[in-house]
């Protein structure tokens, strides 16, 4: 019998404009949803429905989740205020906007507020780009935590209600990095009533309409893609059955199943004992240590009607309940467990609830939400946003272009986003456990309206639109074939190790799309930023061709992420044989284009499964192909992600978890993520001794020289130790900043330089301004000899040898392929 027939598929879900509005639709929509009194006022409001709490300052755009969820519940007739980044040590700020009538909705942002907070390293950012003038400090650690106690303390008897990427990324005892060790589902240590994951929009406007007809909110508890808590004693558990996790995946050590045919002599053999008769012994007594072995039956049951099949427990009235908190947080390997049974339980089709006990309670997981239909999506995305941040943010000139910038929303201002979700599953990737792996793709015709109105509205817009994207930039109406096998399928990725038989890889309506798109009155190009699927793009040389004459600016972001097979496997990611087959797709089509154009690839450094000899043999690779990496970034664990069950437990829980099974080599301490850092910035001398270090250590000192082929040279010249990342607000300097020198004037004087040695900025068209990875431009200023980058001559071949002390090599911004001319 096939794996899906036994599969009951769940029921239709309500759609999100089947709903009676609630009453003060009559107040029609907000220019933006209300953060003060004084606006409430204007609206007409004596009070707010609603009130959204978010870590995030309010930029009214459907890349924000304010946004998103603020306008869908607007749309269903609710009056919704926002609470934007508010001063967290005392209630006050929590009572801005008076007592919500049915609840707080409360998230930390766009990101985990950890995240948010630190780099992977640990250390503290000093920036935030969900911030006016990316200012750092305006949302506490863990702000879900923080945010949910003051409205409590604010009306101790208003519901409360956890979402974003936060509250999804915690739903169940997870590790956390930053403490290192696991913490409790964020459900528990929050204290809020409800928590909603995932996309909310189903399950928010589910809960605003059954607390507006007020029924409590502790008896809502069939909402797909919430969490809860219960007691095990519930009288509402009554028909449910529950399924220990190890009846799904067994850890630990497995007993070898018993034979029911084996005779007794083949068992006592099998146990290293005899039951021969004792030698000499009259009575012909068996030796009693011996059990008699009977037989086990086995029986089937068949349900009453005649059709044979055995009996299973409903999907949708069965729980399986994981190792409780108590257990995970002091085993390792049944955190694995625990982990690798969530993720089999994540497709919506089939998945079950899921129960873990935390003390004398059980938070309670039910399934993931359906994903919206393309009308729903039309809808979400159709809303009167203002595409805009908050007057709030607004300089004294009325702007959001200078002081008050806020960076997130400069990213995506003229960016559209035309799809959800994403089917590749990479193991240290989020999106997969928040949006789901199936594609929720909007129309051609609302993407257009969206363009249009962005076109018509926004200021600033010159007719470029940044990205036509999401979280990847190619997955737009790609799915599953069979509906029935879709909903059937516990795969983590449809495209790993290899593309599913299953998976339809068409991308006409993607090309269509682009066509329509660029040929809008206005729109001068249409620009492709979001990370490029190209395993996927291989499969359709159309859309390459497409892509590469019409929508690269130059140069192109994909992520190989590693060339070596140890991490790639535990990334779950294609070999770099891909990459290598989408290289030779890309340049040809920029050739037949005319145009000079690069792939910019992104590499992570410390994953789980990554050896020192990996590492080594990546940066050989980039010295061979002529990459010199400035964008590095470390693996970073999240919570949740299967990367970071592997970091947590040295186990892989892409495979069965047992306490024998494959341990997974992982990258701790500083002193050896500094070296996989190392070994990707490989051009940068101030890793030179630490990379020289590592090599003799791993034998492998013939990789030091001032050959060619060699990866490092014998040489060290003086540097003071410091490095400026791309994110420069994200770096922490270990001496004084350097620059590229520009040449001073022969009538100069040594006191016209800055005491501290700071030099004159360069000249136009010396250095690159930012991190694309593209060659300097031909200015056709500089003499023969002269380098068109630093202004300076080249060192010459003596000044390579060991001992002498050659001119300072600048670095190019993230990867720029050598042997290319510049433009």
């Amino acid at each position: 019998m096939s794996a899906h027939a036994t599969i009951t598929p769940p029921k239709p879900a309500k759609l999100l404009s089947g709903y009676k509005p609630f009453w003060a639709k009559r107040f029609g929509p907000a220019p933006f949803l209300p953060m003060s009194r004084q606006e409430m006022e204007q609206l007409g409001w004596d009070s707010c429905d609603i009130i959204i709490v978010t870590g995030d300052a309010y930029v009214d755009h459907p890349s924000f989740g304010m946004a998103v969820i603020g306008r869908t519940l607007e749309a269903q007739g609710f009056r919704v205020g926002i609470i934007a980044q508010p001063e967290w040590n005392s209630a006050e700020p929590f009572k801005a906007l008076g007592k919500p009538n049915l609840f707080f909705g409360v998230a930390a942002g766009n990101m985990d507020s950890m995240i948010n907070h630190y780099t992977a390293d640990r250390k503290i950012r000093s920036d935030d780009a969900y911030t006016p003038g990316g200012e750092a400090g305006k949302r506490p650690d863990r702000a879900s935590l923080v945010y949910t106690q003051r409205c409590r303390e604010a009306y101790k008897d208003v519901p409360v209600v956890i979402g974003g990427i936060e509250a999804s990324l915690r739903r169940i005892a997870h590790y956390d990095y930053w403490q290192d060790k696991v913490r409790r589902s964020v459900l528990i240590d929050a204290k809020a009533d409800l928590l909603v994951y995932g996309n909310a929009e189903r399950a928010i406007v589910e809960i605003a309409h059954r607390l507006a007809r007020r029924q409590p909110i502790e008896s809502i508890t069939d909402v797909r893609g919430t969490a809860f808590m219960r007691r095990p004693d519930d009288p509402a558990l009554a028909g449910w059955f529950e399924l220990d996790s190890t009846s799904v995946d067994t850890p630990g050590k497995i007993d070898e199943i018993l034979n029911p045919y084996a005779t007794t002599e083949e068992t006592a053999e099998a146990q290293g004992a005899s039951c021969a008769k004792a030698e000499g012994d009259a009575g012909g007594k068996a030796d009693a240590a011996i059990p008699a072995v009977q037989p086990i039956q086995i029986v089937r049951r068949t349900l009453s009607r005649d059709d044979g099949r055995a009996v299973t427990t409903p999907r949708d009235r069965t729980v399986i309940r994981l190792p409780a908190y108590e257990q995970v947080k002091s085993d390792p390997v049944l955190y694995a467990h625990a982990n690798r049974v969530l993720h089999l339980e994540t497709n919506p089709g089939n998945a079950r609830a899921l129960v873990q006990r935390h003390g004398d309670r059980d938070v309670w997981l039910n399934p993931p939400p359906l994903p919206l239909s393309t009308p729903e999506m039309d809808l979400v995305f159709d809303l009167p946003y203002a595409r805009s941040p908050h007057p709030r943010y607004a300089d004294e000139n009325g702007s959001h272009d200078h002081a008050t910038k806020i960076p997130a929303w400069e990213m995506i201002r003229f960016s559209v986003n035309i799809m959800r979700g994403c089917f590749g599953g990479c193991t240290f990737c989020s999106i997969t456990e928040h949006e789901g792996r199936i594609i929720q793709s909007r129309s051609e015709d609302s993407v257009i309206r969206e363009i249009e109105e962005m076109r018509d509205k926004v200021k600033g817009f010159t007719g470029i639109v940044s990205d036509l994207g999401g979280p990847t930039a190619n997955m737009y109406r790609i799915g599953c074939k069979s509906p029935e096998i879709e909903a059937a399928c516990r795969k983590p990725s449809c495209v790993y190790p290899g593309i599913c038989q299953n998976l339809n890889t068409n991308h006409d309506p993607l090309i269509r799309m682009y066509r329509r798109a660029r040929a809008l009155p206005g729109v001068k190009k249409i620009l492709i930023g979001s990370g490029l699927r190209y395993d996927l793009a291989i499969q359709s040389p159309e859309y390459i061709q497409e892509l590469v004459t019409h929508h690269v600016g130059g140069y192109l972001k994909i992520a190989p992420e590693h060339t070596e097979s140890g991490p790639l496997s535990k990334m779950m990611k294609p070999g770099i044989g891909t990459y290598d087959r989408f290289k030779q797709l890309f340049e040809a089509a920029s050739e037949a284009a005319g145009k000079k154009q690069f792939l910019i690839p992104y590499f992570i450094a410390a994953h789980p499964g990554t050896s020192d000899e990996d590492m080594m043999n990546l940066a050989v690779w980039l010295k061979r192909n002529g990459f010199r990496a400035d964008q590095v970034q470390t693996f970073y664990p999240s919570p949740m992600a299967t990367a970071t069950a592997m970091y947590h437990s040295s186990r892989n829980p892409l495979k069965k978890v047992t306490r024998d099974s494959e341990a997974v080599d992982i990258v701790r301490g500083e002193r050896r993520r500094r070296l996989h850092k190392a070994f990707l910035r490989y051009h940068d001398p101030n890793n030179w001794p630490l990379l020289r270090e590592a090599l003799k250590e791993m034998g492998r000192a013939d990789l030091i020289g001032n050959g060619k082929h060699h990866l490092i040279p014998t040489f060290q010249p003086a540097t003071d130790g410091s490095y400026q990342s791309a994110r420069r607000k994200n770096s922490t300097p270990t001496g004084v900043k350097t620059s590229v020198a520009k040449p001073l004037a022969k009538s100069a004087s040594p006191q016209a330089a800055s005491p501290r040695g700071a030099t004159a900025s360069p000249r136009r068209g010396q250095i690159l301004t930012q991190h694309t990875g593209l060659p300097p431009r031909v200015t056709g200023t500089t003499k023969p000899g002269v380098s068109r980058t630093t202004g300076v001559k080249p060192a010459s071949s003596a000044a390579a040898r060991p001992g002498t002390k050659p001119a300072a090599r600048p670095t190019m911004h993230a990867a720029r392929p050598a042997g290319k001319k510049p433009r």
